[in-house]
């Protein structure tokens, strides 16, 4: 698996099919995770609007497509640590578009298991989102019924990507799915 900056959760028996298919939207990359690609795009914001055009035109590939999660910022890590450093440095580059808003963070975690827990690494992120806005005097709140944005973090070993999602992209987007 090479660099990616979108990671794609297939439903059920349609892993073949759809792999297939966005291979006219991106480089696509077999993952060693069960119904798992990873994706790169070139143009994300013309890859987001022809997949919507795409879903809503077939009803397979709606049905087929669990989450669709693009990435931002991406980064590579080898440890925990280096992980949570790098992290706390991609998510500091949204502070201005947390400012003041509701907020939470959401990790889908494949690879080092027992190694990195998602949840705590969701709470590590949102804490140091808190303090670096309350420090600045734009303070932000968590938030996870009907949040202003979500900040969502995907690994696939060890590749890291990580986007903000305002309420209006997920609703734009349907297949974008942070849960």
């Amino acid at each position: 698996m090479r660099d990616w900056n979108v990671v794609v959760s297939v439903r059920g028996e349609c892993y073949q099919w759809v792999r297939k298919h966005l291979r006219e939207y991106a480089r696509v990359d077999r993952t060693d995770f069960y119904n798992i690609l990873a994706l790169r795009v070139e143009d994300m914001a013309a890859f987001l609007v022809e997949l919507r055009q795409a879903t809503e035109a077939d009803p397979k590939l709606r049905d087929c497509l669990a989450r669709v999660m693009p990435a931002q910022l991406s980064f590579t890590f080898q440890t925990p640590e280096d992980f949570e450093a790098r992290a706390t440095e991609a998510v500091s580059s949204f502070l201005p578009q947390l400012a003041g808003k509701a907020f939470y963070v959401r990790m889908h975690r494949r690879g080092f298991r027992g190694v990195l827990a998602s949840q705590r690494e969701e709470r590590l992120l949102a804490r140091h989102v808190l303090e670096a806005l309350q420090t600045a005097g734009t303070p932000a709140t968590v938030r996870f019924t009907d949040p202003d944005v979500v900040i969502a973090l995907e690994t696939i070993g060890q590749w890291a990507g990580m986007a903000l999602w305002t309420r209006e992209d997920l609703a734009r987007y349907p297949f974008v799915q942070p849960e």
